[in-house]
């Protein structure tokens, strides 16, 4: 159903674009590439910089935090773990 939904989403955004026009080109308008690129965040991914070494321990530290949702207050295991 959803991507059903995005679908219709995406013409009439293009349709919105155009302003109507009857005729459809092949190379998308300027301001049809500016929303779609702004609709994607841009994801940078590193490598780590150093390794742990052969001696390292992992140290990780866990606890219940509360989330709110559609269907009321849930609560979460979280955990955070560090390298030393």
């Amino acid at each position: 159903m959803m991507p059903l939904v995005r679908f219709a989403f995406g013409l009439a955004v293009v349709a919105l674009v155009s302003g109507g026009a009857g005729t459809v080109s092949a190379e998308p308008s300027s301001a049809t590439r500016e929303l779609s690129a702004q609709g994607r965040p841009h994801i940078v991914i590193r490598p780590r910089q150093t390794s742990p070494g052969p001696n390292a321990r992992r140290y990780c530290h866990s606890w219940l935090q509360k989330e709110y949702r559609a269907s009321g207050p849930v609560i979460t295991p979280q955990m955070r773990c560090w390298w030393r």
